[in-house]
């Protein structure tokens, strides 16, 4: 048998790489995606060989995770109970997909991986994989009874490690989870399990890694133009984008459109809006959310540049989508936001969402300023050369082209009111 495991070196999926080699008689095979997690990733080789894995891919994602999972769902506006920004849930079939097309390559039988039987991404690794090769088999540990038998607590996968010489360094464990990527990072359990403990409190300050506290961001406000085309964010525009750039590793020179903006990748706008946004402490949620389980779950969350990307996007949307596409679409935004949480990505229902949102986004273009300021995302100036705005039309004082004639709204009341009188004259009024 032949197993490809989700496997980033760590102790949990060092011990599940051993655990599934002995349990199964497996060959076993170790992935590992580079989503923008920021880990190190020197040495995982020799690690998961030593551990026992007869070979370890490791790829880099982050482009394909910002243009085709990250961006499209930006397109849709979608937020998760209005609130969550949906960065781990998105993350997930981007990773499960490759895992798959892996699997399918090295002719495995069965993927596996250590999400545990509580949370939501044991779902959405297991529905990619049914979408993308239901011939493969899933191995889930954390829900086989002998498993949680054998590691009821970090205590014993370090003595197992230990046992059979497997390199891992264990260390204290942090009194909570957290879980990172090129979106953001998501903070859970341990301390946040009381909904009562304050996240933004003095003692949380050492929790968070993208952004600063908005106490601690600076006291001078800083703009940021992004230029929008179809509805994606295709280059920014800041003051300073060439140190910016060059402080986050951008090797080679920029180069500008018109309106003298960096046009960059899916990948760097993220990194870019990042870097900004984390400086002015922008994209901090903290939210108790429902689990697709059933369970309530509290989550701490930093998107510091999703939130810019957001916001600014519907600031574009605002001047050149028409009232009805718009409304059609944020009808369609809990269904969307849902489907992506739940794990559905791959699914038919939410292909066909997308193509509506991609249908919608056709014109809109252009260029949004924002404010940045101590956690603040403020809208400062919009712009379209295809915008549906007309400022003579919408304007109090007299409007020169006539394309307008307040007198026809009494004729509009009139029909809107019929209902309500009738109804009134048969049930008596309120």
């Amino acid at each position: 048998m032949k197993i490809l495991l989700a496997y980033s070196g760590g102790l949990d999926t060092s011990v599940l790489l051993a655990w599934i080699k002995e349990t199964y008689s497996a060959e076993m095979i170790a992935f590992c995606a580079d989503v923008g997690q920021e880990e190190e990733l020197d040495g995982l080789e020799a690690k998961a060989l030593k551990t026992g894995a007869s070979k370890i891919f490791i790829d880099d994602l982050r482009e394909e995770f910002a243009r085709d999972f990250i961006f499209p769902m930006m397109q849709a506006s979608a937020i998760y109970e209005g609130q969550y920004f949906l960065g781990t849930s998105i993350a997930r079939p981007c990773i499960a997909k490759r895992m798959v097309e892996i699997a399918k390559a090295e002719g495995a039988d069965a993927i596996a991986h250590g999400a545990t039987g509580k949370g939501n991404d044991q779902v959405r690794f297991e529905l990619t994989s049914a979408a993308l090769a239901p011939e493969l088999e899933v191995i889930a540990p954390w829900r086989q009874d002998r498993y949680r038998d054998q590691f009821p607590g970090r205590a014993e996968m370090i003595a197992y490690c230990e046992e059979k010489g497997i390199p891992v360094q264990a260390s204290a464990k942090k009194p909570y989870s957290m879980d990172r990527n090129l979106l953001h990072i998501s903070f859970e359990a341990g301390i946040l399990e009381d909904p009562w403990f304050d996240a933004s409190a003095e003692k949380a300050r050492d929790m968070y890694v993208l952004s600063v506290s908005p106490e601690e961001a600076p006291d001078q406000a800083e703009h940021v133009e992004l230029t929008f085309e179809r509805g994606l964010c295709t280059a920014i525009g800041y003051a300073d984008i060439g140190v910016v750039l060059a402080e986050l590793g951008y090797a080679d020179e920029p180069k500008f459109n018109a309106n003298d903006h960096a046009i960059l990748s899916p990948f760097w706008v993220m990194k870019v809006l990042n870097f900004l946004g984390g400086k002015h402490g922008c994209g901090r949620v903290d939210m108790v959310e429902n689990r697709f389980v059933g369970m309530k779950s509290r989550g701490v969350y930093e998107t510091p540049g999703g939130s810019i990307l957001h916001f600014a996007h519907r600031q574009m949307e605002s001047i050149t989508m028409d009232r009805e596409v718009m409304h059609l679409r944020d009808s369609l935004i809990p269904k969307y936001a849902a489907l992506v949480y739940n794990g559905f990505w791959f699914a038919p229902e939410r292909e066909a969402l997308q193509a509506l949102v991609t249908e919608s986004q056709k014109n809109v273009a252009g260029v949004v300023r924002v404010k940045l300021y101590k956690g603040n995302i403020i809208a400062a100036g919009r712009k379209s050369p295809v915008s549906l705005y007309n400022p003579h039309i919408a304007t109090m004082e007299a409007d020169p082209t006539k394309a307008y004639n307040q007198n026809d709204a009494t004729g509009f009341i009139a029909l809107n009111a019929l209902r309500l009188k009738v109804a009134a004259q048969v049930h008596g009024t309120k």
